[in-house]
């Protein structure tokens, strides 16, 4: 017989209940349980075995390390078989029932679930049976003394168990000792930073003090050394600390940290440094894409294979562009760590996904099943940096990547304007319109542009400054559109009001530039996404191809200084962008100094500026450069972008010249 409506209506209820007194059991275990006993397996059998049952439940919502673990491993080891896993302290068997999420366990010949503790073996052996884990083997041991019948492992893990080993040094060499030589080691645990430590893992003593105190009286050491000795026997790939909240303790949150090494290679990154965004940027990116055509890059500078090229990241487009054009090196570099987000995030999807989920991502701006493969493919591979700030952000990719940062939102402000205005179905047909001479006749046709070029001049003269007022104010254009004020200042300079300089540059796009089929910028400007024939040449596929064969791996990104790149190694081509417009007249000078100084003899320098005349043209050109102006806006349409009011290029002068 069927339950009755009452019992429907309490099931909840009584599950609720029934939860919370699992919960309460393990918290009373944790909280007033001393850890008794004559050796270490008693003191976890006395502390464990009363909670085994309810251990995974609760731990679940506490141990935020285990599933990052997983996942950094997995996707490590994607395209192995017939491996070997040995998970030592691994209590219930519960990271195997997680490690199903993102390998098949068929993968693994033999998996080890080594734990001390007889009462967590016992619900790990029921949960192999139960699953008919046929390769899963339970062995109640020490970590210290256990090697796999096979000899060898091609993965060793410790989830939160290694700070609960007191001779954790034994359990590391022992580990060390069968791990493959392409093997890997992952480790999630709760820690303290030590008084000096790595930036990303440093902490304020208090911290360091509350925390190991509080985990001490559960005979847990939380100290660095564990770390420490991990990182003497093998060589980090990859790490990130965090923080987690613990069940029914608010605003704690326990300091956690997921570990991933292996043996000892020549030429792995030390550490990374810890970086924040500079004064008065918003937290996120400026740019989703870059903002200067590179075309015409591309036909001044000459790149090839024995070139090292120093640029500005912006949307990080254009870095992957100079890849694929044959650069041997790239050095791409900003100072907001949002943009060298948002650039090592394209990088990582270029190796680890295939071309269509990296379309979805970059291409149209949108993926439907972006959690999974951020936590899956994406997340292992990004620095501690990045993944931090793409966590919380990944509804980007739900509302639309192209409608985000400070570029993005002035965007989407632009086009509920023009949907209030009526001018929706107007600029459809401007994107799509078939020919550069059909888009010339929609846009010279808009009521808008009739007027604005016809109409009375005390009216427009109203109009445009109003528009000025409310759509091309500092604040705006700062934020919106990545102008700060030194360059609005050179604007003014030239006698150019801010309203006539916009209108110029679009008036010059539409007219000259078919949307629909070359210009990607305005096109996804307009529409919040690229198509497969107008976009950037990372997003073609073929490209994109080239790009995960190896051309990718060309590519560093940093967040810094432009000064302290350019300080780091010689270049033989740089791109500045329109950075120095930036900049005032005494760093001006010492970004001339520096050129000269890092620039090799024949190297190539270019830049855009706001200015038909920027003022450290004849600057850069007295530290020994050959100086030329390729286009200026006062005599038409420069390139697709069409922002800036000249291009420049300068040439390092060699001893002969």
């Amino acid at each position: 017989a069927g339950r009755s409506p009452v019992e429907t209506a309490l099931s909840p209820v009584k599950s609720l209940k029934a939860s919370l007194k699992q919960d309460l059991t393990v918290l009373r275990h944790m909280w007033f349980s001393k850890a008794r006993g004559g050796d270490h397996a008693a003191r976890l059998e006395n502390f464990y075995g009363p909670q085994a049952k309810a251990y995974d439940k609760f731990r679940a919502n506490f141990l935020w390390g285990r599933k990052p673990m997983l996942a950094a491993c997995a996707a490590r080891l994607s395209d192995r078989s017939n491996m070997v896993w040995v998970d030592l302290g691994g209590g219930t068997g519960e990271n195997v029932d997680m490690m199903s999420q993102y390998l098949p366990l068929e993968n693994f010949k033999a998996i080890y679930v080594v734990d001390l503790c007889h009462s967590l073996c016992e619900v790990a052996k029921s949960k192999a049976k139960e699953k008919g884990w046929k390769n899963v083997h339970v062995v109640e041991g020490d970590a210290c003394m256990f090697s796999p019948p096979e000899g060898t492992a091609t993965l060793v893990t410790f989830s939160y168990s290694l700070s609960m080993i007191p001779p954790f040094h034994d359990a590391v060499d022992r580990a060390v000792s069968y791990l493959d030589a392409d093997g890997f080691m992952g480790v999630a645990d709760f820690f303290v930073s030590g008084k000096y430590d790595l930036p990303m893992r440093q902490m304020p003593w208090l911290r360091r003090f509350f925390w190991r105190a509080t985990f001490d009286t559960d005979n847990i050491d939380i100290g660095p050394e564990r770390r420490a000795f991990l990182e003497h026997r093998l060589e980090r790939v990859w790490e990130v600390n965090s923080q987690g909240s613990i069940p029914y303790v608010p605003y704690l949150r326990a300091p956690y940290y997921v570990w991933v090494g292996r043996h000892r290679q020549l030429g792995h990154p030390p550490h990374e440094n810890r970086v924040d965004r500079p004064a008065l940027f918003p937290p996120t990116f400026l740019y989703t894409q870059s903002w200067e055509d590179p075309e015409p890059d591309m036909q001044v500078m000459g790149i090839n294979a024995a070139d090292t090229v120093l640029t500005l990241t912006s949307g990080g487009c254009n870095a992957l562009n100079l890849l694929l054009h044959g650069a041997g090196e790239v050095v791409s570099v900003d100072c907001n760590p949002a943009q060298s987000a948002l650039l090592e995030l394209k990088a990582v999807a270029i190796q680890q996904l295939g071309f269509e989920d990296a379309w979805k991502m970059f291409g149209e701006g949108r993926h439907a099943d972006i959690e999974r493969l951020y936590e899956h493919k994406l997340a292992p591979f990004l620095s501690q940096t990045s993944h931090n700030f793409w966590v919380p952000r990944l509804w980007y990719f739900k509302e639309g990547l192209y409608y985000q940062g400070g570029m993005g939102k002035l965007c989407w402000v632009i086009q509920c304007l023009i949907a209030f205005m009526g001018y929706s179905n107007t600029v459809k047909r401007i994107c799509d319109a078939p020919t550069l001479e059909e888009q010339q006749k929609v846009y010279n046709d808009l009521l808008l542009v009739r007027f604005v070029k016809h109409g009375p001049q005390l009216l427009v003269w109203l109009l445009s400054k109003i528009t000025a007022l409310l759509c091309c104010n500092r604040i705006v254009l700062w934020f919106g559109g990545g102008v700060p004020g030194k360059q609005y200042d050179l604007i003014k300079q030239d006698g150019t009001p801010i309203e006539a300089y916009i209108a110029r540059t679009f008036d010059g796009v539409a007219q000259n530039s078919h949307l629909r089929k070359h210009n990607y910028f305005y096109y996804n400007c307009l529409t919040g996404h690229f198509l497969k024939d107008n976009c950037p040449s990372y997003l073609k596929e073929a490209n994109f191809g080239r790009l995960k064969s190896g051309v990718i791996d060309r590519l560093t990104v940093s967040t810094g200084t432009f000064l302290g790149e350019l300080r780091a190694r010689k270049y033989s081509k740089v791109i500045l962008m329109d950075h120095l417009d930036w900049m005032h007249r005494e760093q001006h000078e010492e970004y001339a100094a520096v050129l000269a100084e890092q620039v090799v003899a024949g190297g190539i320098v270019i830049w855009r500026s706001a200015a038909l005349h920027p003022p450290y043209a004849d600057i850069v050109a007295a530290a020994g450069f050959d100086v030329k102006c390729i286009s200026r806006a006062d005599q038409g349409y420069m390139d697709k972008v069409n922002m800036y009011s000249s291009f420049f290029v300068a040439k390092r002068k060699t001893k002969k010249d």
